[in-house]
């Protein structure tokens, strides 16, 4: 049996009513009847409007509560002020989901926006699911589903469209049909009130005609939605982004738009690189990719050879990778031997790889084949221009007989038009990228190497706390809530060094001193040399306002510098608010490199961390990489990487290479501190002085907010992390330990050895079906998982020194938010021990705790044993209405 998908009657409905049907060639109700009846619809179609009799033939129902048999789905086509009334008809007709085409709500002002709530709320009432307002339809091209008022239709296909901009819809298709691109859904999502692009994209992971997914961004109104669906649908299908509004002027048009926020665009970059999505900045990448990304999908990395019968052509594309960031390949020197033995000894001699003017067919063949063989080479352009020796066509032949063994991408740019025009299609026949120019060839390559670097960032699963030396997180959240108590929510650097500390992050100590006096005893008790900083929380950019003193070395220096930094401040900025002068050793490193760690609080995505140069350069230089928390070793790293200042933290003039383990292990440690204190809304260190010895944080600002006493521990992040917390231990009675923990993806090999072990009888009471092996796909949706919505828990025991997995269990939170859907399975070795039981002690605890109502389960009516256990453990049993072989069983989790 097939659990259909809860928006299954919008997608796939069986019955469609279409509300303002109207034979008005020029009326949209008249586009869209037109429409459905012009694409084949497999299923039943009713028009309904007072006005007519008929539409096209079709007979016409006065209201939609006059139609004769229940509608999966209306579409309506009416003016915006009738739409309520629309609605609530639906709801006592049982109509499941509606798309409103409709536009005249929130985007027309408050009156609109008022019309717009009053409809949201009658679709909730009557628990129907909708689409727009303000919205283009969606088609469903293998059901003959045209519910847009688009002229023209798609060609079905395996690609899934989900924009917020109907009119791009409409340029996509009316480019896709003569270039023969189809679609598997094509859905205009509008104001995106209730179905937003996290549920289409769910709705598109599941569905078996969408091989790969298109999305066209504006805004977003759930983050962690659209985070959790993106990662889902990027694990086991190609996902393609573009998002508008990248500069403050675009958003704010964005934003009257649609209504969904926009938030900073470098953060919304580092969140898609996260979720192993490809970011494009073009409808002309957009085709391009749609023309040949997925044909010949093999990303390696992104070292890319470049092969070229002429100097000019292959210097350009090598310009445009290196702007791209992408290195080209260091040929290794098998790679040049064969490259010397079949080419003139004139040739380049280097990368790019210039074959000369005179190029035949077998030079190409030989330099194609050496390239492809050879190590660090990730992908390759191969160029051509129509020079006195060459024929295109036999090349691209050629080139198209040694791509079909490659395991490598091949990108071609053949130059020029009459006399290359037929290699072209050959190359569009065979499925490999073909561009007129080098540029975009490039940036083809460039986005494949994306997807590499970006499906190894999705792999990654941090957990939220480290296990050796754990920090106390009791210490830092007292320290925070005593500032908020005393209504501050600016730390002041001792009490932000001292949270730092609490986290295990190296810090300069501080003391403050009120008095000169004072200040030169602290000094000596320290230890000269010092640095002295004013302490206000008015004045964060200290050095602007001569607040800071360096390399005090004498009690007298110390003296003069506090009466200086005071009277200097109190000149620039009388009204400051002056706890005192801090005073901590000066860290003198020689080899220090000054770097700069920060979190911040973005208004769609939550925290996020920020790496990159530090000093009093750090608002001139802008070297900064974002990247969404949690981290781990291999996110720390990439983060550090994608920083300009990380060239000079290797080994650099007369400087030996930092100590990058401990530089790693303070951006580690913040990110436990942003999963665990969700009160921390900034983090300055600056300057993190970092040499080959260490690092140490020398000055810290942090700002606090107060948190909803009600959230969830980690509702504050975009991505959930590792919930190492809910890991357990259990010993049965003859010893044998159990551990009971989160599933991760690196289980993919236990989850597959598990279900390949399992009875024919346990697979099909568990999978309705006796499959003997878990589909690749499968194995991803059951490994990596998103663990605010759904959570897994495998039972593992140690056997010859190998973990093996012998039981889990598992529940997916239902749209309603309330609801969850449950799944337990045991090993057969291991079953009759009370292994269930316990897993589903804690499944049971964790939804309860994760503030669901209800655990739902599907049960064969024939699992007499599965009935019975669930029955022991609270489980109300009744029959499905719909199939008699199936039993539904609820939990009430509150009580």
């Amino acid at each position: 049996m097939k659990e259909k998908h809860y928006l299954t009657p919008l997608f796939e409905p069986k019955s469609v009513g279409v509300i303002g049907a109207s034979e008005r060639e020029t009326a949209i109700g008249g586009v869209l009847i037109r429409n459905m009846l012009d694409a084949g619809f497999k299923g039943k179609i009713f028009a309904i409007n007072p006005k007519h009799d008929k539409v096209h033939g079709v007979k016409c129902f006065k209201s939609v509560e006059d139609v004769p048999q229940r509608l999966d789905l209306v579409v309506i086509a009416t003016a915006a002020q009738k739409v309520p009334a629309i609605i609530d008809s639906c709801g006592r007709a049982g109509v499941k989901a509606a798309i409103v085409l409709s536009a005249g709500f929130s985007e027309t002002g408050p009156r609109g926006a008022a019309l717009e709530r009053s409809v949201m709320d009658t679709a909730r009432r009557h628990k129907i699911r909708l689409l727009g307002p303000n919205c283009l339809g969606i088609m469903r091209p293998d059901l003959g589903l045209n519910a847009t008022f688009a002229h023209g239709r798609a060609l079905p296909g395996s690609i899934g469209l989900i924009s917020q901009s109907g009119a791009l819809c409409t340029a996509i298709l009316d480019w896709a049909r003569p270039n023969n691109v189809g679609f598997s859904a094509v859905v205009s999502l509008g104001s995106s009130r209730d179905v937003d692009f996290g549920e289409a994209l769910e709705f598109m992971i599941s569905d078996p005609r969408t091989e790969s997914i298109f999305l066209y961004v504006e805004g977003l109104r759930d983050a962690r939605r659209f985070m959790s669906a993106l990662r889902g649908a990027a694990r086991v299908k190609p996902v393609l982004l573009i998002k508008v509004g990248r500069h403050p002027e675009a958003s704010k048009a964005v934003l009257s738009h649609t209504g969904a926020q926009v938030g900073d665009d470098a953060v919304f970059d580092a969140a898609i690189r996260r979720a192993g999505v490809i970011r494009l900045y073009s409808l002309g990448q957009l085709f391009a990719a749609a023309n040949a990304l997925f044909s010949h999908f093999r990303p390696r990395g992104n070292r890319l050879a470049i092969i070229t019968n002429g100097g000019g052509p292959g210097v350009m594309a090598a310009d445009r990778a290196l702007d791209l960031g992408i290195p080209l390949s260091q040929l290794s020197d098998a790679t040049m031997a064969k490259l010397n033995a079949c080419l003139p000894a004139t040739w380049s001699h280097g990368n790019p790889i210039d074959i000369l003017g005179d190029a035949d067919v077998d030079r190409y063949r030989g330099a194609i084949k050496a390239v492809l063989e050879g190590p660090n080479v990730d992908g390759v352009l191969v160029m051509l221009t129509p020079q006195a020796m060459t024929r295109p066509t036999d090349v691209a032949k050629a080139l198209i007989e040694e791509e079909r063994s490659a395991d490598k991408p091949v990108v071609t740019c053949f130059m020029g038009e009459e006399q290359v025009g037929e290699a072209r299609k050959l190359f569009e026949a065979a499925g490999i990228p073909t561009f007129r120019t080098p540029e975009p060839a490039v940036e083809l390559f460039s986005h494949i190497s994306a997807y590499y670097r970006n499906q190894k960032l999705l792999a990654q699963t941090p957990a939220s706390l480290s296990q050796s030396n754990p920090p106390s997180i009791e210490s830092a959240r007292l320290v925070i809530e005593t500032a908020l108590n005393e209504r501050r929510k600016v730390l002041n650097e001792m009490e932000s060094k001292a949270i730092l500390a609490a986290f295990r992050i190296p810090i300069a100590q501080t003391v403050v001193a009120r008095s000169a006096t004072e200040a030169m005893v602290l000094a000596e008790e320290i230890g000269l040399p010092v640095v002295m900083k004013i302490d206000s929380l008015d004045i964060t950019h200290k050095s602007d306002v001569g607040g800071v003193r360096l390399n005090l070395t004498s009690l007298a220096a110390v003296r003069t510098a506090y009466q200086e930094i005071l009277e200097g401040v109190r000149r620039t900025h009388p009204n400051a608010s002056i706890n005192g002068i801090a005073i901590e050793p000066m860290v003198i490193k020689r080899n220090g490199r000054e770097l700069m760690v920060g979190v911040r609080r973005d208004p769609v995505f939550g925290p996020i961390i920020t790496f990159g140069e530090g000093g009093t350069r750090v608002e001139v230089q802008k070297d900064r990489a974002i990247a969404l928390p949690p981290l781990n070793s291999y996110l720390a790293r990439d983060l550090i990487r994608s920083t300009r200042v990380s060239s000079y933290l290797d080994e650099f003039r007369n400087m030996p290479p930092i100590n990058m383990e401990a530089l790693e292990m303070v951006l580690l440690r913040v990110s436990e501190m942003v999963c665990e204190l969700p009160w921390l809304k900034e983090l300055d260190i600056n300057p993190l002085i970092v040499d080959e010895n260490g690092a140490v944080a020398v000055d810290a600002r942090i700002v606090a907010d107060n948190v909803s006493p009600t959230a969830d521990r980690y509702d504050h992040m975009a991505i959930h992390p590792y919930p190492q917390h809910l890991t357990t231990h259990w010993t049965l009675p003859d010893g044998t330990d159990v551990t009971i923990r989160a599933i991760k993806p690196e289980d993919a090999d236990l989850e597959v050895n598990f279900v390949r072990k399992l009875s024919a009888e346990t697979k099909y009471f568990r999978f309705m079906n006796t499959m003997r092996e878990l589909p690749p796909a499968m194995v991803v949706r059951l490994t990596q998982i998103d663990y605010d919505r759904e959570m897994a828990f495998v039972a593992t025991v140690t056997e010859d020194d190998q973990e093996t997995e012998i039981g889990v269990c598992r529940y997916a939170v239902n749209p309603d938010g309330e609801s969850c859907e449950f799944a337990v399975v045991v090993a057969d070795d291991w079953q009759h021990r009370g292994l269930a039981r316990r897993l589903m002690g804690v499944l049971i605890e964790t939804a309860r705790n994760r503030g669901l109502v209800y655990m739902n389960g599907v049960f064969l009516a024939n699992n007499d044993r599965m009935l019975r256990f669930v029955q022991s453990l609270g489980f109300v049993l009744s029959s499905d209405p719909d199939d008699s072989t199936v039993k539904l069983g609820v939990l009430s989790l509150q009580d």
